[in-house]
């Protein structure tokens, strides 16, 4: 029987059992592209829709397990990191994956959508010295922007600012996030090679859960599979966009979960990989 080759790609994130956001939104999203995916878990959520309840942290020795057997046996293409919870385990990250030619996108995550600290302060530090000079691209959203950047956000010309912060500190590129400015469309900004490209959607009327973690491994996923940074970028924030477009409540809350099968059935790069199976 033939067999058929997919790129391998590892998402290091949390885990969360609402199951909209997090390791199971990065391993649907990478189904969606065609690309195989692998996973270290960094700490297990007790959320829903409604709320983060509960964080519990991995252990590092276990996170360095993880890692271990991952890169042992899968040739990874690209990776990412999501929450990471504490400085301890950013080193932890950093100690086993850093120094590898290989892509890699962080994805700053610091608040959920119901509004928990899923990063603690202390760990800022960490995560700009440690993963950021590591990161092909940041991709933070505005108050993770400014966050990260030590700089208030009031105007389109403090993103130019913080974005040269982070290239200054070691990004390889930076992409900014609209998903929080007001008005009639979203638009997202990368920061790269000296250059500013914005990818421009029309908002939807959907609140939004996952989204932040969903163009993280999109993106992953289409570095993956060959495309150059901006190409991947924009590939992503289309499927973002067509995944929300679709999205639907599964709990009881007014949260909106992202549909991320919908817009694979339109992936270009999905349908000439199954040509060739």
């Amino acid at each position: 029987m033939p067999t058929f080759h997919r790129p391998c790609v590892l998402t290091v994130a949390g885990s969360d059992s609402g199951g909209g956001a997090g390791i199971q939104a990065d391993l649907k999203t990478f189904h969606a592209h065609g690309v195989h995916g692998t996973s270290v878990i960094t700490a297990v959520t007790a959320q829903n829709t409604r709320a983060v309840t509960a964080v519990h942290g991995i252990p590092t020795a276990h996170i360095y397990t993880q890692i271990d057997a991952v890169l042992d046996d899968f040739p990874i293409a690209a990776w990412k990191t999501g929450m990471l919870a504490d400085a301890r385990t950013i080193r932890a990250v950093a100690s086993r994956l850093g120094g590898r030619a290989i892509s890699y996108v962080m994805d700053p995550v610091m608040i959920s959508t119901s509004g928990a600290a899923l990063l603690q302060p202390s760990a800022v530090s960490a995560l700009r010295e440690r993963l950021l000079p590591l990161a092909r691209l940041v991709t933070p959203n505005l108050p993770e922007a400014a966050a990260l950047g030590g700089r208030a956000i009031r105007r389109a010309s403090d993103l130019e600012r913080i974005a040269c912060d982070l290239l200054a500190d070691g990004a390889g590129a930076v992409l900014i996030k609209g998903g929080h400015q007001r008005g009639a469309q979203v638009v997202d900004r990368l920061f790269s090679d000296g250059e500013m490209h914005e990818f421009v959607h029309p908002r939807l009327a959907r609140n939004g859960h996952g989204t932040g973690c969903t163009l993280a491994a999109a993106i992953t996923a289409n570095l993956a599979l060959g495309r150059n940074l901006v190409d991947a970028c924009a590939a992503a924030t289309d499927y973002v966009h067509a995944a929300l477009t679709r999205a639907y409540r599964p709990g009881r809350s007014n949260i909106d979960v992202l549909d991320h099968g919908a817009p694979a059935r339109k992936n270009p790069l999905k349908r000439s990989l199954r040509n060739q199976e």
